[in-house]
């Protein structure tokens, strides 16, 4: 669908919203540009300075909309430091609501995964590339294309109701962290929680079923990541002197991992819980288009596919510190090191399923080999509450602006702050959406966006902000 022109049946100031829209799609490209270039990573190998770049950009984009009282750039010290140590630069942008009117605040993130292998990229990472109906970047989709959603849409809200006439508060909040776990997230919230409370609040970091069809993210699931060691030796020995008597602790830590999964690929470690959510239809065929699922790979698991995917829990082996093939050598290992990243399905607490996990491994050590758990990093789950004014506004929104129904949608992914928000602002609506499709490959070589979504995107949040300022709130 490419279709811009307004839909008859809308009402004429929605139809004036969406022209606006329309005309200010070309500059929304190209400020999406501008920000794609700067390789804002939160990673410390990285050279942060690129961060602060990418806050000013953003800044200065909220400014320009001319909606603000203040926009302003801001650090918060990490949690479960001593202080010192600040995180990454933070956009906050606040608009006062006129009496009577609610606060919408609108979320996104203004840094990125590193690009991996340069190899890797059929186009350099950080210079957009259209081809095909899509723009190549890093960040393209996640999340810059998330915070342009937002400022366009402020946009075409500004030209057709106009500062003077706009009554709700808006509080824009642009964080610089959430690729490195959001570290002063919560520290931020609440240093300014008074001035960020809000009544809705719009994630714009999560997906779409497809290019066309729009999303309303229902259920996130959690995370608990952390670094397994496995020890047998307290040196290496010759594995021909000693192989076949001395269990190695790579050997021991093979035999311990497989316990994880059974002989279908599902997870099997008792006290891990599934959650019963109902899923739409979606086909192997259609799994092995998303992913590259080779020919003769069969899908692991059990069940419907997106209830695997989004309902059940996963372990993954993320990454593991072994004798590099280059090295070689003919050595009985005595440690080794994995991350294990383990996807909590929604309703389950991420403490919970980690001591699940804990217990799990150390029943099943093999040879009485010693275990290290280190690097425990946690994030809940989220069950999203669908009986609000707001999303039966946003499931509206959404069909007007994409011209085909929204459809509820799970996650398999983790986006743990959401549950901060939930906490830190009790009773404000939290509608999750996002401009991905499943093959926008974030995290991955050659992420793209759609750009037909991109306008879809911003035409229903412009719609929605919009509604929101009209409806009555008494």
């Amino acid at each position: 669908m490419t279709s811009t022109a307004p839909d008859e049946r809308l009402s004429e100031p929605d139809k004036n919203l969406l022209e606006a829209v329309a005309g200010g799609f070309p500059a929304a490209i190209d400020d999406l540009g501008s920000l794609v270039k700067i390789p804002g990573i939160a990673w410390p190998a990285f050279d942060q300075t690129q961060l602060e770049r990418s806050a000013d950009r953003v800044a200065e984009l909220a400014r320009a909309t001319g909606l603000f009282d203040d926009v302003r750039i801001e650090r918060a010290p990490v949690a479960d430091g001593d202080g010192s140590e600040l995180g990454q630069p933070a956009v906050l942008g606040l608009r006062r609501a006129k009496p009577g009117y609610p606060t919408v605040m609108l979320y996104a993130h203004h840094d990125v995964q590193p690009p991996g292998s340069d190899e890797l990229w059929e186009t350099p990472p950080f210079e957009p590339t259209v081809k095909d109906g899509r723009i190549y970047a890093r960040g393209a989709a996640d999340d810059k294309a998330g915070i342009m959603t937002h400022i366009a849409s402020l946009r075409a809200l500004a030209e057709t109701v106009g500062s003077d006439e706009l009554g709700i508060g808006i509080v824009l909040f642009v964080e610089g962290e959430e690729e490195y776990g959001s570290r002063s997230f919560v520290p931020f919230l609440e240093a300014h929680l008074d001035e960020m409370r809000s009544d809705v609040i719009v994630v714009a970091d999560s997906s779409n079923l497809d290019e066309n069809t729009p999303a309303v993210t229902v259920s996130l699931r959690g995370n608990a990541k952390f670094h397994l060691t496995v020890t047998t030796l307290d040196h290496a020995s010759h594995s021909g002197m000693f192989g076949g008597a001395v269990p190695d602790a790579t050997m021991a830590a093979i035999k311990l991992l497989a316990t994880l999964w059974d002989e279908n690929g599902s997870v099997a470690v008792e006290g891990l819980s599934s959650y019963e959510g109902a899923t739409p239809e979606y086909t192997e065929e259609t799994l092995r288009d998303e992913t590259g699922l080779l020919d003769g790979v069969s899908p692991a698991g059990d069940g419907d596919i997106l209830g695997r995917i989004w309902n059940k829990p996963t372990v993954t082996v993320t990454g593991a510190d072994l004798t590099s093939v280059e090295a070689a050598s003919n050595t009985l290992s005595p440690s080794s090191t994995f991350v294990l990243s383990c996807r909590v399905a929604p309703g389950q607490s991420s403490q919970a399923a980690y001591d699940a996990l804990e217990a799990h491994l150390r029943a099943h050590a093999p040879f009485g080999a010693r275990l290290e758990f280190t690097d425990i990093d946690l994030g809940d789950s989220v069950l999203v509450d669908t009986n609000g004014w707001a999303i039966t506004e946003l499931r509206g929104a959404l069909a007007d602006g994409y011209g085909v129904p929204a459809v509820d949608y799970g996650v398999g992914g983790s986006i743990p702050f959401i549950s901060d928000l939930v906490e830190k602002f009790e009773g404000a609506q939290v509608l999750v959406t996002g401009v991905e499709d499943p093959h926008s490959r974030a995290h991955s070589p050659n992420e793209s966006l759609h750009i037909d979504t991109f306008r879809h995107a911003i035409r229903s949040e412009a719609l929605l902000l919009a509604r929101i300022n009209r409806a009555d709130h008494s």
